[in-house]
This record gives structure tokens, C-alpha cells and sequence, in this order.
């Protein structure tokens, strides 16, 4: 896809709303919304990479309560033409079908390439990827299993919400969460797991998420790897202008 002159693609990930509390939830969904406000001027296409939220889990009929504000936003955007993509991270894995039909969001459930400019993008949540992370990619592959889908929406909402959230906030093991002071390149597993595929793939730009940290690595001449970081602490996010993709920090 070709940019049109003076259009965007932005990028970002890991919110986490509904975390730690609803109060303090809602100043950051604020601030979020308040980007997205900004971004919509000249933006052609936005990219959420996962982590949206804290804990979410859909039944047909009933969606988690909250998070209005960023949801009217991504509807308002949406329907002005604004092509908007959802990677599903692994505090959202349970996304069904809300996103598409109530929001007009494109969802993917894995990390996929995409040409802007003649540039080739790989872009995901970044969770599972690599030589590490075994733990979550055992959990993972529990937790989207349909039985356990099933068995998990058969709970009341109240009580099924409410232990998910707990448990997201409480166990590291179960979130997949990362420790955050950055490992250096040679003990990254997203550096590495970039590193090999560029050994089969001419990839321009790597974008992920999940590590909660703000990085911006060469890997070669020609290729760069990016971390998101996250809507908690950083407030960061990246954006290619049809040249060059930058990591940013909004000045809220």
C-alpha cells in the first residue's frame, strides 16, 4: 500500500485497561483517547497491538463493563473511514467477534507482514515468540483451546469477570508478563527471534508489543526492530510517515 501525501500509520500496544484499579484505569483510558483524538487528523491506518485491556473475555450477548470512552473513540474513527487492525495480545485472547461487528476493527490472532511504501512490516502482540517464554506458550495453547473457552462462558459474567481480572493482576505465570529492565540484545528473545528471521526474510520494520518497554534496535543496515513499550508508565507509540518509522512518547 502507498501512503497518500501527509498520511500516518501508527502504532500501539499494551493498555491494560481495567488495571490496577478503575480509577486509575480511567485516567490513562483518558489519556489514550485523547491521542487517538490527535492522531485521527492525519492518520490512514492505526495498529493496536494487544493488551487493549487488562483481562477480556466475550459471551454472545455480554461484553466486560467499561471502557466506553476508548471504545466511542475507536468507533468515531472507524466510521470516518480509518482503517484500524487489533492484534490480539495475551490478556485479550478472548476476543470473539465484538470488535468487528460492533467497531469495524480488523482483528488478528497472529503476526502477520504487511508492504507500506514498498517497506515490509512484521507486526504482532510479540507474545510466545522466540526461544523463551515455554510457560506461556504452554499456558497459551490451554487457554485457546475452545473447551476451555467454553467451559470458562458457561460462568456467570459477574463471577467469570471478576476471577479473570483477578487473576490477570495477581500471576505473572498466567499473564505472560515479561520483567521489564531490558536484557541486552543477546538475552532478548524478541531480538532473537528477529535476528533468525531475517535470515530467511528481507523484513524492514519488526513491531511488537508485550515487553512494556520503549526499544528502537537496528538489526541491520535495513532492518529495525521496535518495542512499543505501554500505556502505563511510557505512554509511547510509533509512526511511519511513508520514509521513516519513529518511537515516540505523548506529551499528555
Amino acid at each position: 500500500m502507498e501512503l497518500k501525501k501527509g498520511k500516518k500509520i501508527y502504532f500501539a500496544s499494551d493498555n491494560h485497561l481495567g488495571a490496577p484499579s478503575r480509577e486509575k484505569s480511567l485516567e490513562r483510558e483518558k489519556i489514550f483517547v485523547r491521542w487517538l483524538d490527535e492522531i485521527k487528523k492525519d492518520a490512514c491506518e492505526i495498529f493496536l497491538l494487544g493488551d487493549l485491556f487488562d483481562f477480556w473475555v466475550e459471551y454472545d450477548e455480554v461484553v466486560p463493563k467499561g471502557f466506553i470512552r476508548v471504545f466511542g473513540k475507536l468507533a468515531e474513527i472507524s466510521d470516518s473511514g480509518i482503517q484500524i487492525n487489533f492484534f490480539v495480545g495475551n490478556h485479550d485472547l478472548w476476543i470473539k467477534d465484538y470488535f468487528q461487528q460492533e467497531l469495524g476493527i480488523k482483528v488478528f490472532k497472529k503476526s502477520t507482514q504487511f508492504n507500506f511504501n514498498n517497506n515490509l512490516f512484521y507486526v504482532g502482540h510479540g507474545d510466545g515468540l522466540g526461544p523463551s517464554d515455554r510457560g506461556y506458550k504452554i499456558l497459551k495453547k490451554i487457554f485457546t483451546n475452545s473447551v476451555i473457552q467454553f467451559l470458562f462462558r458457561i460462568i456467570h459474567p459477574d463471577i467469570a469477570i471478576k476471577l479473570g481480572r483477578y487473576f490477570s493482576q495477581k500471576s505473572k505465570l498466567l499473564s505472560g508478563d515479561e520483567v521489564s529492565d531490558f536484557l541486552g540484545e543477546d538475552n532478548e528473545w524478541l531480538i532473537q527471534y528477529c535476528k533468525k528471521k531475517l535470515k530467511h526474510e528481507n523484513i524492514n520494520f519488526f513491531i511488537f508489543g508485550h515487553r512494556h518497554l520503549p526499544l528502537d534496535i537496528d538489526l541491520s543496515s535495513n532492518s529495525k526492530y521496535i518495542n512499543l513499550g505501554d500505556w502505563i508508565k511510557h505512554f509511547s507509540y510509533a509512526i511511519f510517515d511513508g520514509k521513516k518509522l519513529e518511537l515516540k512518547k505523548f506529551n499528555y
